[in-house]
Parts: structure tokens; C-alpha cells; sequence
């Protein structure tokens, strides 16, 4: 091709330098590939050709709904030590086991690597059983889980339950499940407990207390006194209120150590329903809360937490005796007081079996 022929064709192509020049469209024999019908089945163009998209099952729908109703559940999940935690109840006809296992799996997926704890099942028409499954991120929070259950709910289990995901999910079958607001506080319960961190055996609970942190608030609340003190109490006439001696001690030590004759004996064990105003099984003479009650045990242990007892019963007269009846005896105190002045009018036997 000579230069003016070359210079005719690009001047008929571009009007300027630098323009760029649209290609020929790309011309393809109708023969080459087989026609594209609305076929679905027909098969796709090497040209770009994607068949129109399958309609949606009833299985597709339900994959859905279980994928939302896990990420509703999520979103809303409690967090007990580092662990999720989460109750759903679904609609009653959504209750068939597989599709409670399609929210589990939905759940599993989202926190994969999370530990989690979750109780799915719907609500039941009386009288029938409904599945409920525990799912959890490990066999040992799905166990306590299980335990729980079946405390809460007893005698309404039916059947064998299934095991399945290593232990990790529990599916069984309950009575009436969902029938009353009771049932889902249960499962909630059941959830929060089993999610708990196991504690270290010998690491005190939160929030507790030893004996002598409990003995020493107890005597806080008291004015204590002397054995001299209360014998001094027991003869004065002159007092406004009556003043009564309690024995606590258990009978074997009573018959050990000895007694102090004229003393009211109510054992440990009845000692507030003997005392307690409000009570129908209180003593005649515990009818009135200005009562001066003095109690004692073998060392003044024993009677502080009693006398403390009976202050929360609304008899702040109450106090106990420092050293118990050893101490009562070291004073060299009488072994007996005059039983007219106690004014109890109640024997041994009938206060403490009346």
C-alpha cells in the first residue's frame, strides 16, 4: 500500500490526533453457537448469557427465617462471664426439630469463635410436648445446661433426648413447654447458671461471709452482758418489763454441764418460733415485744447469733450472757433462780414441743 493510500484510510478513521478509534462491531455467525431460548435448562452463551433465577422454595424461606431469628437472638443475648446467652421461643408451628437445629447452626456460624449458650423452642398448645434444644459452644455448658432442665422442669420430660454436635447440642422433648410465663424465666435461669465460670473451691463466693465476720455483726446489734449483770437483772422486782432466762443448749449438754434451775430451756432449733410475737406457736409470755430476753449457751457463742435472731424478729430488749453457763458457774453464781420472779409458766417439755 503506498503512503497516500495509508494516509486516505486513517484520515477516514480519526479527524485528530490522539482521538480514540471505536473498533468495527464484532460480527458473529448465527451457525456458530446454538440459539439462546428462555429455556432455563438451555445452556449459558460464552458471551455473557445467565439464565434467569430459579424460584425460591419453601426451604429456601425457612433458611432465611432462621438465619434472622439467630441474629435477632444474638443481638439480643446476654453476656454472663465472657459468654453469650440467649432464650428464643418461636411460633408454635416453626417448632419441628430440624428447624430449631437451622437456628442453632445459624448461631454457631455467627460465633464460631465465641463460647455461647442458647435454649430454642416455641410455645405449645396445652397438653402436647414440644422440643426444646440446648445449644451451646462446648459439651460441658450444654451438660450443665441439661442438668438444670431437668430440675425445672420434673416429670415433664418425655422420651430419650438426642445428643448431637459432639455434646454440644441437646434435644429433647418437653410437656407443655411454653404454656406459662414460669417456663421461659426458667429457661433464662437455666442459661445464666449454666454460663457461670465454675469458681475455685476454695476461693469464698462473692459476697459471703465467715462465722466470725457473721459473730462479730451480730454482737454489734447487742448489748452484752455479764452473768453477774443478768442475775441482777432476774432479781430485780422493780423492773418495767419481764425479764426472762433462756437456756439454748442441747438437752446431752445440758445433762453434761448442768443447768441453772428456773431457767426457760427452748433448744436452739425452736428458740424464734417460741419467741416470735406473730407466731401461733410462741410461749403465753411471748406476747409482747418489750420482752427482756436473756439468752445463754455452754461458752456465749451460740446465744450472740440467737440473741441477734430475735432482734430481727422485733424483740430488741434481747441480749445474750458473756461465757455462757461456764462462765455463769465460774462466777459462782447460784445453780438456781427463783422461778416465781421469771414468771414464765411454761415446763421444759412444753416449751420446746408445744
Amino acid at each position: 500500500m503506498s503512503v497516500a493510500e495509508i494516509r486516505s484510510s486513517t484520515s477516514s478513521s480519526t479527524a485528530s490526533y490522539g482521538q480514540v478509534i471505536s473498533p468495527a462491531p464484532l460480527s458473529i455467525p448465527q451457525d456458530s453457537y446454538p440459539s439462546i431460548s428462555s429455556n432455563p435448562d438451555s445452556p449459558k452463551s460464552p458471551y455473557g448469557f445467565v439464565p434467569a433465577s430459579p424460584q425460591r422454595t419453601l426451604d429456601d424461606v425457612r433458611a432465611q427465617a432462621a438465619e434472622s431469628i439467630a441474629v435477632k437472638a444474638i443481638t439480643k443475648a446476654e453476656t454472663v462471664d465472657s459468654s453469650k446467652i440467649g432464650v428464643i421461643l418461636t411460633l408454635s408451628r416453626s417448632s419441628d426439630p430440624h428447624f430449631l437445629t437451622r437456628i442453632a447452626s445459624a448461631i454457631k456460624r455467627a460465633l464460631f469463635t465465641s463460647s455461647y449458650l442458647f435454649a430454642i423452642t416455641s410455645s405449645s398448645t396445652p397438653g402436647s410436648t414440644t422440643p426444646l434444644l440446648l445449644s451451646g459452644s462446648s459439651e460441658e455448658l450444654v451438660s450443665r445446661a441439661v442438668m438444670l432442665v431437668g430440675s425445672k422442669f420434673l416429670g415433664r420430660l418425655q422420651g430419650r433426648p438426642v445428643i448431637q454436635n459432639n455434646g454440644a447440642r441437646w434435644l429433647g422433648l418437653v410437656k407443655d413447654l411454653g404454656s406459662t410465663p414460669y417456663d421461659q424465666q426458667a429457661l433464662w435461669d437455666v442459661v445464666r447458671k449454666a454460663a457461670r465460670a465454675p469458681m475455685d473451691p476454695a476461693a469464698p463466693p462473692p459476697g459471703s461471709l465467715g462465722i466470725d465476720q457473721i459473730l462479730e455483726l451480730a454482737r454489734a446489734r447487742l448489748e452484752r452482758i455479764t452473768p453477774r449483770t443478768a442475775y441482777g437483772e432476774l432479781c430485780d422486782s422493780s423492773s418495767p418489763w419481764p425479764v426472762i432466762l433462756v437456756d439454748i443448749r442441747p438437752q446431752e449438754q445440758r445433762q453434761r454441764e448442768g443447768m441453772i434451775g428456773g431457767a426457760l430451756v427452748i433448744e436452739r432449733n425452736v428458740l424464734e418460733w417460741r419467741l416470735d410475737p406473730r407466731c401461733a406457736s410462741s410461749l403465753p409470755i411471748a406476747g409482747r415485744y418489750d420482752l427482756r430476753v436473756i439468752v445463754f449457751c455452754s461458752e456465749g457463742y451460740t446465744s450472740s447469733l440467737a440473741a441477734a435472731s430475735l432482734h430481727d424478729l422485733g424483740l430488741l430488749n434481747a441480749t445474750d450472757m458473756i461465757g455462757g453457763y461456764k462462765a455463769w458457774k465460774a462466777a459462782g453464781l447460784p445453780a438456781e433462780v427463783d422461778s416465781d420472779k421469771l414468771d414464765v409458766g411454761m415446763s421444759v417439755h412444753e416449751a420446746n414441743w408445744m
